[in-house]
């Protein structure tokens, strides 16, 4: 077991600890299973169902669970930890090759994400079988989706946060246990239950990616890092819908749409166990004084810690907190979090409500559905073109034409809603291949653009923002209040364009660099080295 928690140095207490919040947490779910079989005579309907006494003792023992597997996971001292790391830098795997320890990461981080992204993602198969259970509007329904997607945003960030605190692997392996807790939400039988269970859901899941971008980019030597973080987040979301897809065409004609929430549970404890193939970044461990765990993982990535000269080191304030709005970060954080609402707008707005527009328009249902069926067939290969160019070209300018692309998609579609005619191929590729980058690229070029102090809630802040701008389409949605397409394209295009140049004005370029030299002042961000 000690081996499995590398890198969360914890005593064989606190291991333990989080070993039996696992099993507390599994359980309670388990207990939830003999009614959701008991509905099987009924196509697994359990709507109106009263939840038995095993039902509710296992809720408890799920939130149980979670607090002591947080209590095993969670370090203290970490003042101490701190001070410990004083004269000490990271020599980073800047110039090492590419090893089967960093080809193993990326495959682990995949599968990682794959998992992660499906819950998300099968939010679509399921409202339709809830509607037909629940018996209530698609509008009500629309609830589910919105506070999911509420839950991610919140999850973004207070994961980001426990990721600069705690860790990168520690913050992952927490989410993980959540994730398998919220597997019950296939077996609540009113609606509201499923509405709050999802937005747990959407919190724990929420945190992943961006913890996930920052954990790879302190890990991957420079020349191999952007193109490994645009794949590894390519390759999963593109997984992540296609595992949601399979799990709906296979299982969900057979046990309901409520298999697709009770896949959490397997899906779930396989990302705990993938958790012990998961090191801890050697940056974060150094920072926190834990310098031979840190020299144990570099070995594996081909690096050090080394010892610095007090001279070497700069004379920013070791006490000081960088702030994420500070004079150095302000213009950088509000462009990409801009860019981020803005995807949200497109992806979770106009891309859902271009079908419904086209068909009030007199296009047939067959081209209208195929669009959107079109974004799936397109996506897997722009992932590996953007990390091409994302590697080959620049990070910087790579995102700006992402954006660029997009506000051409967004010009088609006024050029349509105005013409009143034409073929909306076009411009709907080219929303979808401009989305598809800026996504792509986003949170890569924002995890390479923070000091490590900040990463974690700057990377995870920017998610955050991505989901935010899917919120307000869903609640506009809800209220019945979707704007008219061309409307819409000028409402999305606007801040489209201001975060396109804000991205060029305060943008850096990242490509190939050191991450200890993309702070401020163009050096080592504090003693710890970062």
């Amino acid at each position: 077991m000690r081996g499995y928690m590398a890198g969360i140095a914890l005593s064989d207490r606190r291991l333990w600890a989080f070993a039996m919040g696992v099993i507390a947490v599994t359980i309670g779910v388990v207990l939830h299973l003999p009614m959701f079989w008991m509905g099987r005579s009924m196509g697994f309907h359990m709507a109106g169902m009263p939840m038995d006494s095993g039902m509710i003792a296992g809720m408890w023992m799920i939130v149980a669970g979670i607090g002591v597997a947080a209590y095993g996971l969670l370090p203290r001292d970490l003042a101490a930890q701190r001070a410990a790391s004083e004269g000490l830098v990271v020599a980073a795997p800047e110039d090492a090759p590419l090893s089967w320890a960093h080809w193993r990461l990326m495959l682990v981080l995949v599968v990682a994400l794959v998992i992660d992204i499906m819950k998300p993602a099968s939010l679509g198969f399921t409202i339709p079988g809830m509607i037909r259970e629940y018996g209530v509007p698609r509008a009500t329904v629309s609830l589910v989706p919105f506070f999911a997607l509420c839950g991610t945003v919140a999850g973004s960030f207070l994961w980001g946060w426990v990721a600069d605190l705690y860790g990168r692997k520690a913050s992952i392996l927490l989410s993980a246990v959540m994730f398998v807790g919220t597997s019950i939400c296939g077996a609540m039988p009113s609606l509201a239950w499923n509405i709050g269970m999802c937005f747990l859901m959407g919190a724990a899941a929420g945190g992943m990616l961006p913890v996930t971008y920052a954990l790879l980019a302190e890990m991957m030597p420079s020349r191999h890092r952007g193109w490994s973080l645009v794949l590894v987040g390519g390759l999963g979301a593109v997984g992540g819908y296609a595992a949601a897809s399979l799990i709906a065409t296979w299982l969900e004609p057979v046990f309901s749409w409520r298999i697709l929430w009770l896949a959490n549970l397997p899906s779930g404890l396989l990302l705990v166990l993938l958790g012990g193939l998961i090191p801890e970044s050697a940056k974060f461990l150094m920072a926190r004084g834990r310098t031979e765990e840190a020299q144990r993982v570099m070995a594996k990535f081909g690096s050090a810690v080394q010892k610095v000269a007090p001279t070497a080191v700069p004379t920013v304030a070791r006490g000081t907190a960088a702030p994420l709005t500070g004079r150095a970060f302000l213009g950088k954080l509000v462009a990409l979090s801009l860019a981020a609402i803005c995807w949200g707008l497109v992806n979770f707005g106009l891309l859902l409500w271009l079908p419904v527009e086209l068909v009030a328009r007199g296009y047939s249902m067959e081209l209208s559905s195929g669009l959107l069926a079109a974004s799936a067939l397109i996506a897997l290969p722009t992932v590996f073109l953007v990390a091409w160019i994302y590697h080959a070209w620049s990070t910087k300018y790579s995102l700006i034409v992402a954006i660029a692309v997009t506000l051409a998609g967004l010009g088609g579609v006024l050029w349509l809603a105005g013409s009143g005619g034409g073929s909306p191929v076009l411009p709907v590729a080219l929303l979808i291949v401009g989305s598809n980058g800026i996504i792509a690229m986003l949170l890569p070029y924002a995890a390479e653009s923070f000091p490590l102090r900040i990463r974690g809630r700057a990377t995870g802040w920017i998610a955050a923002c991505s989901k935010l701008g899917g919120v307000f389409a869903q609640l506009l949605s809800i209220a019945a209040m979707i704007p008219a397409l061309g409307t819409s394209a000028w409402l999305i295009a606007l801040p489209t364009s201001v975060s396109l140049l804000l991205v060029w004005r305060y943008g850096k370029e990242t490509r190939g660099r050191d991450l200890r030299d993309l702070d401020p002042e163009g050096h080592v961000f504090d003693k710890a080295g970062y």
